[in-house]
C-alpha cells in the first residue's frame, strides 16, 4: 500500500514539475531561467536533483527536455510494532537539458 502511495506522490511531483516547466516556457524570459526555476522547485520539494546536460551553450540558453525519476532510498523499522514502517530517506530526479 505504501509503495503505491510513494509512486503516486512521485508521479504527482513529476507531473507538477512538468507543468511548472511548461508554464515557465510560456512566460516572458525575465528573472531566473527555466532550468534554474525547475531545479529550485524540485529541490524545494525535497528531491536530490542530478542535471544531465547536452551541449556547451550557457545555462541561460538551455531548455529542459525531461524530468525523470531516479532512485529512492528508504528505511524500514519495526521497533515497537509488529508491522514495519517505511521512511523515505532520499529521492532523486534527473533533469535532462539541451543547450
Amino acid at each position: 500500500m505504501k509503495n503505491y502511495l510513494i509512486a503516486g506522490l512521485l508521479g504527482t511531483g513529476m507531473t507538477t514539475a512538468t507543468l511548472l516547466v511548461a508554464g515557465a516556457a510560456s512566460a516572458a524570459p525575465t528573472g531566473p531561467s527555466q532550468v534554474e526555476e525547475t531545479v529550485r522547485t524540485l529541490q524545494a520539494s525535497g528531491y536530490n536533483v542530478v542535471v544531465n546536460r547536452t551541449g556547451a551553450a550557457p545555462l541561460s540558453s538551455c531548455t529542459v527536455q525531461a524530468v525523470r525519476p531516479g532512485q529512492t532510498h528508504k528505511t524500514f523499522d519495526s521497533r515497537g510494532s509488529s508491522t514495519p514502517s517505511e521512511t523515505i530517506v532520499a529521492e532523486t530526479v534527473y533533469v535532462d537539458l539541451a543547450c
